[in-house]
C-alpha cells in the first residue's frame, strides 16, 4: 500500500463514521447535549469537517469548500467564515443547529471528496514538506495531515457515542 492509498482508506474510515453517527436522526437529536458542557453530534460533526476542510484547504493550495461551494449561507451559523470551532464555549456549540442530517453529511462528503483529489496525487516525498513554520519542530505536511485524521476520529467517535446515548435513552 502506498502513502496515498493509506491516507485515503483514513479518511474514507472517517466519511463511514460520519455518516452512521448522523444518518436518520431528526434535528432535534442532531441538537441534543448530554449535558450543558458537552457537543453536539451537529457540533462535532461541523467541527470535525470545518479543521479538514480548513487545514487540507491551507496544505493544498486551494479554497475551503466551506465558502468556495458556499456551505457558509447554507448552514447560516453565526460565526465568521473562518471559524472551525476551536475555542467555542458551550453558547457556540448550541448555535450550530441543523435542519436535516443530509446538509452535515453534505458537507463533509464535499470536504472528503476535495480531501481524496489532494491526498491520492501524495507521494512519500511529499509528506516530508513542512507546511508551518510557527511550531517548534516546523510541522510538515505529513505530520498535519495525521494531525487532521486524529482530531477527525476522536470527533466521530465522540459523535457515535452521543448518538449511541440517545439510541438507548428512546428504547
Amino acid at each position: 500500500m502506498n502513502v496515498a492509498d493509506l491516507l485515503v482508506e483514513g479518511f474514507s474510515r472517517v466519511q463511514g463514521t460520519v455518516h452512521a453517527a448522523v444518518d436518520g436522526l431528526t434535528a432535534g437529536q442532531l441538537g441534543t447535549r448530554p449535558d450543558d458542557e458537552a457537543n453536539s453530534i451537529a457540533w462535532l460533526v461541523w467541527h470535525l469537517s470545518r479543521v479538514q476542510d480548513d487545514h487540507v484547504a491551507d496544505v493544498a493550495g486551494t479554497e475551503q469548500v466551506w465558502t468556495g461551494q458556499d456551505w457558509l449561507s447554507r448552514f447560516g451559523l453565526p460565526f465568521p467564515a473562518g471559524d472551525t470551532g476551536y475555542g467555542h464555549r458551550p453558547a457556540d456549540v448550541e448555535a450550530v443547529r441543523v435542519d436535516e442530517p443530509d446538509l452535515l453529511t453534505g458537507y463533509y462528503d464535499a470536504v472528503h471528496e476535495q480531501t481524496v483529489r489532494f491526498v491520492a496525487g501524495l507521494g512519500e516525498k511529499d509528506l516530508d514538506r513542512i507546511v508551518d513554520e510557527a511550531w517548534d519542530p516546523p510541522v510538515s505536511l505529513g505530520v498535519r495531515l495525521i494531525s487532521v485524521l486524529d482530531d477527525d476520529i476522536q470527533h466521530a467517535g465522540q459523535a457515535m457515542y452521543v448518538r449511541g446515548l440517545l439510541e438507548r435513552q428512546s428504547s
